[in-house]
């Protein structure tokens, strides 16, 4: 029985979301509105709507009201980067829970983000907005090497990278201000270039739901990264037991974060890196997280992000039950083509060399489709991945290792 109608904006690539819409349509009557028909979505959907403009909010306005007309929604949603802003106009104008544009805004403006976290007195890297190349060699020198450049309005870590000396510097501005070319839908600002203190450490992400300005953090996934001096995320790790569940501290950073930001309904992924000193927030972003995280959570036996996701979408407090049975560590890793400018013939794995503990696994590109690794093919350059379920994060990282032994990937 469905308790809810359910505007949702863009389906996002079927590997990394189909989850998302099969969860939510067992709770929810879903409207789908995307850029092309749908194929594998009309499983989870009532309905939809093709459009050809996401950015055309008074679009967007339109067709939800006339949605609505037909049988009142109850929220809107969406988890892609790109759009979270335009669906919290949409949002707004219908009076549902997650309007704030502003709020989005300062989440996805990551100046805009430090300025209220240091507001806040949220611990995070010292950061700095910078216009050109001279300004960011002296921002760099007073800080001191290593630091980070990043762009201001970006996503999934294009244009980030490590600078360890002055002319590795001038190298990363070069590639960051090239990067806005990689995702033109989103936000492009006069001064784009942020350049950070590089916070030593490792690197987690939080999920949480927030419903009338309470905080719950849902999940937690120790990042793994690759590719230096790039931060392409090359898999994760979630375990239901991880020590840093009884961190004080962490938890308290993460309720200040979200103080700091206004944010008071919604869901969030806030990365962290854990500095000696304590946690530094290095982003947050308004909406479910991605690398195919929240089902790593799910899988593993916990509660079911996306159904929370929903719930304060429609201004619901979260359900958040955890599955019956014994909880496991779930890890998944990406893999990458051998060279730049790979045209893909075929990606598979050799079943047959696969360890128990690899519950599923795939292609993550088709047959020619051109691929390259980081730095070119920033998360986009992947062709597969592979989840593993065990008792340990080593057991799911040597079983994620031979599966990549499984791998083939034919380049025509």
């Amino acid at each position: 029985m469905t308790t809810g109608h359910l505007l949702v904006i863009t389906p996002g690539l079927r590997a990394y979301r189909e989850y998302l819409l099969q969860s939510i349509s067992r709770e929810f009557r879903v409207h789908l509105v995307a850029t092309e028909p749908p194929t594998w979505e009309l499983a989870y959907t009532v309905g939809h709507t093709v459009v050809a403009d996401l950015s055309d909010v008074d679009g967007l306005v339109r067709i939800a009201r006339a949605v609505d007309a037909e049988q009142a929604l109850d929220g809107v949603i969406c988890w892609d980067e790109t759009w979270i802003e335009q669906t919290a106009q949409v949002a707004s104008a219908l009076g549902l829970p997650g309007g704030d544009r502003r709020c989005v805004e300062r989440c996805r403006d990551k100046y805009r983000t430090r300025a209220a976290l240091d507001a806040g007195r949220v611990p995070q890297p010292r950061s700095v907005l910078v216009p050109g190349r001279e300004e960011a060699l002296a921002v760099a020198g007073d800080i001191g090497y290593p630091v980070v450049v990043k762009p201001r309005a970006l996503a999934g870590s294009f244009g980030v990278v490590r600078a360890d000396s002055p002319a590795g510097l001038l190298q990363a501005v070069e590639f960051t201000e090239a990067s806005g070319e990689l995702a033109p839908d989103l936000p492009a600002h006069e001064r784009n270039i942020l350049v950070e203190e590089f916070v030593r450490g490792p690197e987690i992400s939080v999920d949480s739901v927030v419903h009338r300005g309470t905080v719950t953090p849902v999940c937690l996934a120790r990042k793994e990264v690759g590719f230096e001096p790039y931060f392409e995320e090359t898999g994760h790790v979630v375990d239901p037991d991880d020590p840093l569940w009884s961190d004080g501290t962490l938890a308290e950073v993460i309720v200040r974060t979200h103080a700091a930001l206004g944010f008071t309904d919604g869901v969030t992924h806030t990365e962290i890196r854990l500095a000696p000193s304590g946690p530094k927030v290095i982003e947050v972003n308004a909406r479910i997280g991605g690398g195919m995280i929240p089902l790593l959570h799910l899988m593993g036996g916990g509660p079911d992000l996306g159904l929370a996701a929903a719930d304060v979408a429609c201004g619901r407090p979260p359900r958040l039950r955890a599955a019956t049975g014994h909880r496991r560590v779930a890890a998944i890793r990406f893999y990458y083509p051998p060279k730049e400018d790979s045209v893909i013939a075929d990606v598979r794995f050799e079943k047959s060399m696969l360890p128990e503990q690899v519950v599923r696994c795939g292609p993550l590109a088709a047959a020619g489709e051109v691929k390259s690794p980081p730095p070119r093919g920033l998360m986009d350059g992947r062709v597969a991945y592979a989840i593993a379920l065990g008792a340990d994060a080593a057991t799911c990282r040597a079983a994620l290792d031979e599966a990549g032994q499984a791998l083939r990937v034919d380049v025509a």
